[in-house]
């Protein structure tokens, strides 16, 4: 229904914001990660949001990245997880860091956002293996190339191989740019070995 707004940031009370959009004032909840990445105000802001409906409310939730948007779709997918959980989870850590959790099932991390206990750090774990990106390509390297597949293909090859996801990802991350697959391979089992 509302997927962006541009307006002049008026209010800024967390997890709260106000835009005024051309005369008419949103109140927007967002996460603290969000939040920190906003001007001053009375500066243009564009956010891209979600609206949620209920049964007494109709609430605005706004976020800096389609990244960050996505993230908290499929968050609020998960049994038990609602847009304010959702938001709490956002707000503890960024959406790479979800990814990165998810990735390498590591429940402690997700533990650490309030709220989120040992039962509905393991679901979500579960819930969200392989979706918003929670896979390879979002976790390794940032100086990885969108079109570069090279990490992602090594990444299989070693769990072929019958190393475990975090042991591959430790791997990858630390081969250096501009190897082909082959070399990358070579060198991520070397760094194995040690």
């Amino acid at each position: 229904m509302i997927g962006r707004l541009t307006g002049t940031l008026f209010d800024k009370t967390p997890p709260r914001i106000g835009l005024d959009v051309h005369g008419v004032g949103y109140e927007i909840d967002v996460s603290m990660t969000t939040f920190y990445a906003l001007p001053e105000l009375g500066a243009q802001v564009t956010l891209l949001t979600h609206l949620t409906v209920r049964e007494d409310a109709h609430i605005l939730f706004g976020f800096a990245t389609a990244q960050e948007r996505a993230t908290f779709r499929e968050l609020v997918k998960v049994s038990g997880i609602g847009a304010r959980t959702a938001l709490a989870v956002l707000s503890g850590m960024t959406a790479e860091e979800l990814s990165q959790a998810i990735t390498l099932q590591d429940p402690a991390r997700l533990m650490r956002v309030p709220g989120i206990g040992k039962k509905t750090a393991e679901r979500l774990l579960l819930e969200m293996k392989g979706k918003l990106g929670a896979d390879l390509g979002h976790t390794l390297s940032p100086n990885a190339t969108a079109g570069s597949n090279t990490q992602t293909d090594v990444m299989h090859a070693l769990t072929a191989l019958g190393y475990s996801e975090r042991e591959s990802l430790s791997a990858v991350k630390g081969l250096p740019e501009g190897l082909n697959i082959s070399d990358a391979i070579r060198q991520a089992l070397k760094g194995l070995s040690k």
